[in-house]
């Protein structure tokens, strides 16, 4: 076919790569110029730094939004050093390169890391839309600061002074050229580092925002009891008093190369049942959520006909019965994440299902045979409604 009028000539192919690509496409990277696009860059900044401190068991996360429209992410893990590792010596890159480098490449994966937005963009891109970036490493006694404009460093890092401590701060400036507005969302942003928190124990996050008029706000999230206490957090939104005791378990299973962690309650007239996958919200579900109701569903059939609750001739229960009254928090960790779709929001890793099916039957109906008069009273419930119904 002829290019003539079609505006397909070879001459008209217009190749971006790099900076260029970023700061011209930004749409392309963070999915919007918008609130939302704030948003992605945030949480990518934050997730360097989640991973640091789930990688060594713990940590705490200062997360600051700055009266001058920036954003400081401080960590008090070991310090990314600012240079590669020595050539056949395996590690991640370092904070420079992190910085200045598209990694095309496969992400990252494995169970113990954690994904705070659906989109994985990575420092490279927040550097790149930003005005102006200064990192910060405090490691091994020396503190060294790199300062960028719109992704280019204007010099090699330079070390500042002794460091008390250790860590690595990221503050940055979302480039007004780009962004409109400039100003992230306080209650958007804590709602998921709360959620992040509550799906990994050890974690500590701060959020303080220093922007408000009348003087800065701050929450600090941390949760020892990890999905437990956001099932809890959960029933409690639904302002019925303290619930009745929270089924709840955390087990690894190789079949699919992975652990789970769940927690469930039956205290409300109303389904909250919330998934996740290395800590992304699953909004669509996927074959962990499919599993549970796999298992919570012959558990409960399976009490119900051990205690002559459901006769020979009755149906079993079925899936929607059983979760009507329920609250609960599924999250799976695995080595390998494998999603229907691009939107990272529907799980397809297809022995996940039946791993999870099984440890959710087991525990609970142990905990039913343990519990006899709660379980009882839940499972008349469940069956008073599959039969209204």
């Amino acid at each position: 076919m002829s290019g003539d009028g079609t505006g397909y000539e070879a001459a008209r192919i217009e190749v971006l790569d790099g900076l260029e690509a970023v700061r011209k496409r930004p749409g392309m990277w963070v999915g919007s110029t918008t609130e939302r696009g704030l948003q992605q860059m945030v949480l990518d900044a934050v997730r360097q730094a989640v991973n640091g401190a789930v990688a060594k068991g713990g940590g705490h996360i200062d997360v600051t939004l700055t009266a001058d429209g920036g954003v400081r992410v401080a960590d008090d893990g070991p310090g990314v050093p600012f240079e590669d590792p020595d050539e056949g010596v395996t590690g991640e890159p370092g904070l420079e390169s992190l910085l200045t480098s598209l990694r095309t490449g496969p992400e990252s994966s494995g169970r113990h890391i954690v994904f705070l937005a659906p989109l994985g963009v990575g420092l490279f891109v927040v550097n790149a839309l930003s005005s102006r970036l200064t990192a910060e490493v405090r490691r091994v006694g020396t503190h060294r600061v790199q300062e960028y404009a719109r992704g280019v460093a204007l010099a090699p890092p330079t070390t500042v002074g002794p460091a008390t401590g250790s860590g690595t701060t990221i503050t940055f400036w979302p480039d007004t050229e780009i962004f409109e507005p400039t100003q992230c969302s306080f209650a958007v942003l804590a709602e998921r580092l709360r959620q992040v928190t509550f799906l990994n124990r050890g974690l500590r996050i701060s959020l303080t925002d220093e922007r408000p008029t009348g003087g800065l706000r701050s929450v600090r999230f941390q949760f020892p009891e990890g999905v437990r206490d956001f099932a809890a957090a959960l029933d409690a939104e639904t302002g019925l008093g303290a619930p009745p005791d929270i089924v709840g378990f955390e087990r690894e299973d190789p079949r699919m190369a992975g652990t789970m962690e769940v927690a469930l309650v039956w205290h409300s007239r109303h389904k909250r049942v919330h998934s996740f996958a290395n800590s992304i919200a699953t909004h669509e579900g996927g074959t962990h959520l499919e599993g549970f109701y796999d298992g919570v569903t012959a558990a409960m059939t399976a009490y119900a006909r051990k205690r002559e609750l459901l006769s020979a001739p009755d149906p079993g229960l079925d899936h929607d019965r059983v979760g009507a009254r329920l609250t609960a928090v599924v999250s799976v960790k695995l080595d390998h994440l494998e999603f229907r779709g691009a939107t990272r929001t529907l799980l397809g890793n297809t022995p996940v299902r039946a791993c999870v099916a099984e440890a959710v039957e087991e525990h609970l109906g142990t905990w039913f045979e343990e519990h006899p008069e709660q379980a009882a009273r839940i499972v008349e419930e469940v069956i008073r409604d599959h039969r209204q119904n």
